[in-house]
């Protein structure tokens, strides 16, 4: 019998043929634990024992000792859910000791009906539980869910008899308007903290359960499934790719050995070091990742890391530096490397046209200008501005309004900081709309916490001093990320039909929509959001914590973020797989990287749009129905991603090689290529590379020390105590 049988079997039982029967049941069982079963002519409820005299209400010894009584009654309509939660709420309230909380659990654990072994099935499991949890689910005749579900853990099993106890019989309807709060937030099972892996179970298994009852209202309706999002399966055995653009990505995932040797080669006969962001599509990156096995001096990461390797790799020797990433990330990469006194070394970029990024672009506006004129006339001010920036901006910015640099992993304790170490501040967010209302929401969130929550966060916040700070805080409201603008509300719509129980990650440049969805999993458990770095070192924690379970598994994750992080991860849960892999007996786990696609980022596909790759390569890529890249352009399709960056994608191999094999540029053909150096100067006279550096120079002080640097403390309140706009006396 297959488990969609026994499934139909279990959770549609036959009626009782003997309705005068007295069924045994647990001396513990309540109506807190017990589902209900339309086609029985026999009812449970749970009763005290009788007694002549008033009693005070109820303690927990004498509700633990309710026994269950079976009485021949006609057949009765099902309360609704919301009265049997409000009963189960009540009852775990009565219980105000823990350890009667935890009887309580076992004893609906040992209520909870057999689950037949086949059905225990990967695609049975409920994601994000640190125990084993199966859940199965159907529609009966009359049209209301019938639940079915276990665990390997006896308190788990006990989450699941309460769950079952509530929405078992309810219309679907009924069980989709269930919040995870609803269990979570009334603390049923007396531990506190929202974020604790017990309230995480509650939400988990009812999410499966709604996202089961969805799929089974459309298949009623006759709707037809919604297309999955393409996916990479990566698994010991090797990569199974799903979908037309997950092929593409997995194409380049086993990199050419010439190609890799070539590289090799070069960087070590020329003593050149790569940095490159995470955002470079799969070929260079597949390369990459296997170059720096043989050469120490590659190396991927966010923004942020860079700057910093590049000043380890010509410490160590290198002579040139090649950046693969947008002219920002080089002219960041140049002035640090010149601060730190290697001005001799070469650095060099992938283009010899401007490789540009929508969010720097804002920055550069007048109205961003303008966004700034106003925080200069409303001191004490301080201007917190995206690395992701150049480095002409920063310095601007910075003689306009004393300015820090942060990163989207750092951007909210540097804010909080702020707020906290200088009194009445007003802090001016840029340029980034969407991170800046994230910001913002995140913040009025907290105003809702509980002030031990808000410590654990800041420790010299609670919600009054959030509650202050949420007028003082202003952001930019014209510009974002091309990319992550495409997580938009279709993607999310989408994404709560077919993954609402993977695990979420997503940039924080994402749009509202997505970043709430995020926020939403991240407190069960299951999603984070952040920096690339964040993203990928929340994968490698939980893939990691799946292999020491050492338990057969499937971990889904959705990549809220450009496409190009894939290779980076697939590398990372190869490593951990591949160290795992060595004790005998390893159970088998498979990690699913989903790429949510916009309707909006697909294009069909082209040989002509093929160009930089080999004739067979192209002849490939045109057999695929569709591949990434906006239609108007303005996307990468062969190279390109669901949410992939077209400034990135100028950063190929054909140009990496093609640089290094011409250093050293003795006839200046490369002129081009190389990083600019700035010269020139600011409205105040001073050199825009040495105040440019100055905001990325506070925020390093501030990763070290979780403190503001006093300079720009001082800062801030000169610019106060003078009672003007711009101030020559603060850039010291």
């Amino acid at each position: 019998m297959d488990s969609a049988a026994l499934a139909r079997r279990l959770l549609n039982p036959i009626p009782n043929p003997n309705p005068n029967h007295n069924h045994k049941s647990s001396p513990f069982l309540s109506t807190g634990c017990r589902p209900w079963r339309r086609p029985l002519s026999v009812s449970v409820r749970c009763r005290q024992t009788p007694n002549p005299t008033p009693t005070p209400p109820p303690t927990p010894g004498s509700l633990l000792s309710c026994s269950a009584v079976a009485a021949q009654e006609a057949p009765a309509a099902p309360e609704f859910p919301r009265l049997r939660l409000r009963r189960l709420v009540d009852e775990f309230r009565s219980l105000p000791e823990p350890i009667d909380r935890v009887k309580r659990l076992l004893a609906c654990a040992s209520a909870l009906p057999p689950f037949p072994e086949a059905a225990r099935v990967p695609s049975n499991r409920v994601m994000g539980c640190t125990a084993q949890v199966w859940v199965m689910a159907s529609l009966d005749d009359l049209g209301r869910m019938r639940f079915a579900a276990d665990s390997d853990s006896e308190i788990t099993k006990g989450f699941c008899s309460c769950l079952i106890s509530v929405l078992d019989g309810a219309l679907p309807d009924e069980v989709l308007e269930v919040k995870p709060e609803d269990f979570g937030d009334l603390n049923v099972v007396g531990l506190p903290g929202r974020a604790n892996s017990r309230v995480n179970t509650w939400h988990n298994v009812l999410i499966s359960m709604q996202k089961r009852t969805k799929a089974l209202v459309a298949e009623g309706e006759g709707r037809t499934p919604a297309e999955p999002f393409p996916s990479l399966v990566i698994g010991v055995d090797g990569i199974q790719a799903k979908g037309s653009y997950a092929e593409a990505q997995a194409m380049f995932l086993s990199p050419d050995e010439l190609k890799i040797k070539e590289l090799v080669n070069v960087l070590r006969e020329k003593k050149i070091g790569v940095v490159a962001h995470f955002y470079m599509d799969p070929e260079v990156q597949g390369i990459l990742t296997a170059a720096r096995k043989q050469w120490p001096h590659i190396h991927i990461s966010d923004s942020l890391v860079m700057a910093d390797t590049a000043v380890k790799m010509a410490e160590a020797g290198c002579q040139y530096i090649t950046v693969l990433g947008v002219d920002f990330m080089s002219e960041n990469v140049r002035a640090i490397l010149d601060q730190a006194g290697f001005e001799e070394v070469g650095v060099y970029r992938m283009s010899n046209e401007q490789i540009g990024c929508s969010l720097a672009d804002a920055a550069a506006s007048p109205t961003y200008m303008g966004f700034l004129e106003s925080a200069s006339k409303s001191p004490p001010s301080l201007h917190v501005i995206y690395i992701n920036t150049s480095l002409e901006t920063k310095a601007q910015g910075h003689e306009l309004v004393p300015t820090i640099t942060c990163t989207s992993s750092n951007v909210v304790p540097t804010i909080l900081q702020a707020f906290a170490q200088i009194p009445d501040l007003d802090v001016w967010y840029g340029p980034d709309s969407y991170m800046g209302a994230n910001i913002a929401e995140l913040f009025r969130q907290m105003v809702s916490m509980l002030d031990e929550e808000i410590a654990e966060i800041h420790p010299e916040h609670n919600r009054n001093s959030i509650k202050s700070l949420l007028p003082r805080l202003h952001y930019y409201q014209d510009g974002n990320c091309i990319v992550h603008d495409m997580f938009g509300h279709e993607v999310v719509e989408r994404i709560k039909e077919l993954y609402c129980d993977a695990f979420l990650t997503a940039h924080f440049e994402v749009p509202g929509e997505m970043f709430s969805l995020a926020m939403e999993a991240k407190r069960r458990g299951m999603g984070v959001v952040g920096s690339t770095q964040n993203i990928l070192d929340f994968i490698k924690n939980r893939v990691q914590e799946a292999l020491d379970r050492n338990r057969d598994d499937h971990l889904q994750f959705v990549l809220g973020t450009e496409s190009g992080m894939v290779t980076s991860i697939v590398a990372a849960v190869r490593g951990l797989m591949g160290s795992s892999e060595s004790s005998s007996g390893r159970a088998k786990v498979k990690v699913e990287i989903v790429f949510p696609v916009s309707s909006d980022s697909v294009s069909k596909t082209s040989v002509n749009g093929s160009h930089g790759l080999d004739s067979v390569t192209a002849n490939d890529l045109a057999k695929l129905v569709v591949v990434p890249g906006v239609a108007a352009g303005e996307g990468c399709s062969i190279h390109g991603g669901c949410a992939s960056c077209p400034y990135m994608k100028m950063n190929s191999l054909r140009s990496l090689l093609r640089i290094c094999h011409q250093l050293p540029d003795k006839d200046s053909t490369l002129r081009a290529y190389e990083a600019s150096r700035f010269n020139a100067t600011t409205p105040l006279g001073k050199s825009v590379a040495e105040v440019g550096c100055e905001p990325i120079l506070h925020m390093r002080h501030f990763q070290a020390t979780k403190k503001l640097p006093e300079k720009l403390v001082h800062q801030v309140l000169k610019q106060s105590s003078d009672g003007s706009a711009v101030s020559e006396g603060w850039i010291l």
